[in-house]
């Protein structure tokens, strides 16, 4: 085993090189003609740059104990083997000298050695979490294994919904009220608390299922949020007590057919039409796609084109509370006494079952003047509002992500301890355990990244560690879980064993909330030029 101890000076000197590697080739990208005109380039730097803020944030975690130090070097090693690995063979379009890590060599022989990483694949690292995020953990982590474990792999197997019982279990024990602020029957009293509660809940429900768990709080979060920022005080009292409650259920309608994350183009309208008594309200028209939880929600929050001045693009939309009925999850049709037409199509899906996502065709839907959120005064800010809503979204995909990643960590490690090869334990063999210890490294440096992301983010800050943790967190979800499945060789690949589910969940994690390639260049490479152009 290897007798290597942290080495973190050297490890920060690291990534200070690499960090100013990262700002030359913003630079460089810059005098290209940008990340719309260099899009390998671009995304390439926006992921180095994710993986070095990564091992950034992991500096004060490694000083607080050997095995902390030890992960924050064997991470530091891995983030320059995959800067490399990215660099060589196009240092000309990246603008850097890959010899500036030269000096890096020795550290990353050190941290990167089978051996090494090898006496890691069973260390119990700890998270450092205060008394009050101790007991949220311990209360999530409690539910998931009793409530939500048990129905998971039925659920995935058989395309079914979320139990009810989870719903109201969830409910008793406050998840859906984390990001309501307390005057509102909520549990938030703003600042790190409410970030931080609510990336531990989703990695522990989501460690039991991505499913049926972590993605659930998800859907009240989001409407919360769009309220808590633009909503008038009457639909704050009327709508945020429902949702911390789950009175009322959300799901998002946003994206359609032909408009995913560019959603300046959205087609679907709400024009001005009195209702059937002749009060002031909102008639509704078009297809809204990617609609999760939308069959058992009790409202919709519904992004429309109000302005038919489509020059305005993003100016011109509203967002819009639309109630509607719980619904089959195999599709469903409503009816509104004026005229009015809801129809839903379930979209069939590979993993993240039990939530199902919809196609939804709505034709002259009636809503009241009441539920435009802001009324007047929110006309036209529907898209700034949305964005609200889904400001915590890339966290807390982040979050789902790890919690995943430490399901298939845990399954991985099990079954290499149970399975017999050759005549011994597949956890004797080298090679078995330098993927576990590698997983080790990575799902903590993610775990830590979204603490850290959190903290940010109750201070207003860390809008772009958001980007970043979730480019950096989903994709390595990915590496994880396919890892965890090949560990268990041709069981992986058989339904019986929950890791197959965690390998097809883990699969759209870099798809929603953003997709991996909008995220690097849209937001992470267009922001750090930006910034660098300040």
């Amino acid at each position: 085993m290897s007798t290597a101890t942290p080495d973190l000076q050297t490890a920060a000197t690291i990534i200070a090189t690499a960090k100013s590697m990262v700002a030359t080739a913003i630079q460089a990208l810059i005098a290209a003609g940008g990340p719309d005109k260099n899009q390998t380039l671009a995304y390439d730097i926006a992921h180095v740059a994710a993986a070095v803020e990564t091992a950034s944030s992991l500096l004060d975690y490694g000083a607080k104990g050997t095995i902390e130090g030890n992960i924050t070097c064997a991470f530091t090693a891995d983030m320059v083997h995959d800067f490399v690995s990215r660099l060589i063979g196009r240092e000309n379009i990246w603008g850097v000298d890959v010899s500036k890590l030269s000096s890096a060599n020795d550290f990353v022989q050190t941290y990167r050695a089978p051996s090494f990483l090898a006496s890691l694949a069973t260390e119990q690292a700890p998270r450092h979490l205060a008394d009050d995020f101790e007991m949220v953990q311990d209360t999530f982590r409690s539910f998931a294994n009793k409530v939500v474990a048990p129905r998971a792999e039925h659920v995935h197997r058989f395309n079914e919904d979320v139990p009810e019982e989870v719903i109201a279990g969830l409910a008793e024990i406050g998840a859906f009220g984390l990001s309501v602020p307390v005057e509102y029957e909520g549990f938030s009293e703003g600042g790190e608390g409410e970030y931080m509660a609510s990336v531990i809940a989703t990695e522990e429900l989501s460690r039991a299922s991505l499913g049926i768990g972590g993605s659930l709080i998800t859907r009240p979060e989001i409407l919360t949020r769009a309220l808590v920022k633009g909503g008038t005080e009457a639909q704050k009292h009327e709508w945020l007590p429902k949702l911390a409650s789950a009175e009322v259920m959300a799901a998002v309608a946003v994206t359609e057919p032909d408009y995913g994350s560019d959603v300046a183009g959205l087609k679907t309208t709400a024009v001005e039409a009195p209702g059937p008594n002749g009060e002031a309200g909102w008639l509704i028209n078009g297809v809204k796609t990617w609609c999760t939880f939308g069959a058992r929600a009790n409202v919709l929050m519904l992004l429309a084109r109000t302005d038919p001045d489509r020059s305005k693009t993003h100016r011109g939309l509203s967002l819009f509370i639309v109630p509607k009925p719980l619904g089959d999850a195999h599709g469903f049709m409503f009816t509104q006494d004026g005229g009015g037409k809801m129809e839903g199509r379930p979209i069939d899906t590979i993993g993240y079952r039990g939530m199902h996502s919809y196609e939804i065709a709505i034709e002259n839907w009636w809503v009241p003047e009441a539920n435009l959120i802001g009324e007047r005064d929110g006309l036209g800010k529907g898209f700034y509002l949305q964005m609200a809503g889904f400001e915590n979204g890339r966290l807390q995909t982040a979050a789902r992500a790890v919690g995943v990643m430490q399901a298939a960590y845990e399954a991985a490690a099990d079954y290499a301890q149970n399975r017999t090869v050759f005549g011994q334990p597949i956890s004797n063999y080298e090679l078995t355990q330098v993927k576990l210890g590698r997983m080790a490294v990575i799902v903590q440096a993610s775990r830590q990244f979204s603490y850290a992301v959190a903290r940010l983010m109750g201070k207003g800050e860390g809008a772009m560690e958001a980007s970043m943790v979730k480019a950096y967190v989903c994709k390595a979800a990915e590496w994880v879980t396919r890892e965890a499945l090949q560990i268990h060789g041709g069981y992986g690949y058989a339904e019986e064993y929950s890791v197959s589910r965690l390998y097809v969940d883990a699969r759209v994690l870099s798809i929603f909330e953003g997709a991996d390639e909008t995220l690097c260049l849209k937001v992470i490479a267009k922001n750090l030029c930006d910034s660098a152009n300040k």
